[in-house]
């Protein structure tokens, strides 16, 4: 190299300022400057934003996606924790009843703490922390219009900038093209990749849809003024897919002294937006713990109420040729029933994997691109088959039937719940396959098999297992 020329250093643009985009954005800092194009303007603090249409609802990131963050970003989660976020326990701090409508013991022997705030907070802290970084660059009110390059490498992004527009508008003003090393896509389940691939002249994707039809139906309340000097539960009672309609609903405590109530149900069982039934509906769940909770409550706000729940996955990382300079992350490849909770800890996992492959390799290597889609399918694999496994039992959910190895999941899972629920051992290597810490193998170990075969067996809970004192603070 000439003496005094300094290297050029690589480039990369993250389509979607999403949770997905910002930790994609993080992932690539390293690596090359970032330029993250975002459709919509963000807001200042921990406010609700257009296009999560989620965010209203409960979430939480499992104990693979706290450890993934931490990874990426040291110490996000101690500084979301700060801001009135909390690590709970799973059992310890969460009363639940699973899909096959048993009772899960406190057991407080396992190290599995999830990530329980808004994702209003949520959002808030990740934006703060990563935009601080001075390698990315946020361009706000800017729309990604098509991809520039040809079916064998993408070398950057067509953009229109100014407010939210039609994207397919064929006035090209305000129009120009950001040249980069690396485009991702993580503009969500709207995401038109498929499309742009194509008029690059590349493959048609193969995608799968599961859809158990279910709907959701949140509100918060001010949480009651005793249990907010105590680690409240998140209380949750699950769906049976064996039921139809399948009903369920959580209580999740977050900051601010709030209770976020989210309800569910699916085809022909749907919870509503009106106020004088949400309660209701709470009550006449398989069990009423929910509604017992929450029916003296003040609410505040409206009842906010999504459909669009549909698990759909998309086979990027099976194109034989794929362009070089083009990554596609988190709901553009799949989404999720959010009963699972997975999508943000996919979403921490998958750029775990692109820094992690990055690393190895550095940018510009000819076929990096289809190697980093393939290391982010791994996550996403994991997560899609826990949820379709569940969802495609429900009548109507899929026009294909269960392949082999995801109807023997869904009947071992049943079983490994039912043994977990009885006994800690057990219940450890449940959630380290529930987390995405560990491969769905970790079901078949001796932790699993042995209190499954041959116990010791305690009997079920007949009931939900708050404590007397947890039960005073919250019911009049």
């Amino acid at each position: 190299m000439a003496e005094g020329i300094v290297p050029r250093r690589p480039t990369a643009v993250v389509i979607g300022a999403s949770a997905t985009g910002l930790l994609a954005a993080a992932a690539l800092a390293d690596f090359a400057d970032v330029t993250v194009v975002e459709r919509d303007r963000l807001p200042d603090g921990p406010e609700p934003r257009r296009g999560v249409p989620q965010a209203r609802h409960a979430h939480l990131v499992w104990s693979g996606g706290v450890k993934a963050l931490d990874d990426l970003l040291p110490g996000l989660t101690g500084e979301i924790v700060a801001h009135g976020g909390r690590l709970a326990h799973i059992m310890g701090d969460m009363v639940s009843r699973a899909p096959n409508e048993v009772w899960f013991r406190r057991f407080t022997s396992t190290h599995h703490r999830n990530l329980v705030c808004s994702r209003d907070l949520l959002d808030s802290v990740l934006r703060g922390r990563v935009l601080a970084d001075e390698r990315i660059t946020l361009r706000q009110e800017t729309t990604a219009l098509r991809l520039e390059g040809d079916a064998t490498a993408v070398t950057g992004v067509r953009i229109r900038a100014g407010a939210a527009t039609d994207a397919d508008a064929g006035d090209d003003a305000g129009e120009r093209t950001l040249r980069a090393d690396l485009v991702v896509d993580a503009s969500g389940r709207g995401s038109r990749a498929p499309r742009w691939l194509t008029e690059l002249g590349g493959p048609s994707i193969t995608e799968r849809e599961v859809n158990a039809g279910v709907a959701y139906a949140t509100r918060l309340y001010r949480a009651p003024e005793a249990a907010r000097n105590i680690d409240f539960p998140l209380v949750n009672v699950q769906a049976n897919p064996a039921k139809a309609p399948g009903r369920g609903g959580i209580v999740l405590p977050i900051e601010g002294n709030r209770w976020i109530v989210t309800l569910a149900g699916t085809r022909g069982g749907e919870p509503t937006d009106d106020p004088g039934a949400f309660v209701d509906f709470a009550l006449n769940l398989d069990d009423p713990v929910i509604g017992e909770l929450v029916k003296g409550l003040e609410p505040l706000g409206e009842i906010v109420t999504t459909r669009a729940t549909a698990n759909r996955r998309r086979y990027y990382e099976r194109v034989k040729h794929w362009p070089d300079g083009f990554l596609v992350l988190g709901d553009a490849v799949a989404g999720y029933n959010p009963v699972y909770g997975h999508g943000l800890t996919v979403a921490a996992q998958c750029a775990l994997a692109v820094r992690d492959t990055l690393g190895a390799t550095g940018l510009g290597q000819p076929g990096l691109a289809r190697r980093l889609q393939r290391a982010a399918a791994r996550p996403v694999a994991a997560a899609w088959d826990l949820a379709v496994g569940q969802d495609a039992l429900y009548p109507g959910a899929t026009d294909t039937r269960p392949n082999g190895v995801e109807r023997l999941l869904a009947r071992f899972v049943d079983k490994a719940v039912e043994t977990g629920a009885r006994n800690p051992r057990a219940l450890a290597a449940l959630l380290d396959v529930m987390s995405l810490e560990r491969p769905a193998t970790r079901l078949f170990s001796p932790d699993m098999l042995i209190p499954m075969l041959i116990g010791p067996r305690r009997p079920h809970l007949q009931g939900p297992p708050l404590t007397d004192a947890e039960r005073k603070t919250a019911v009049p």
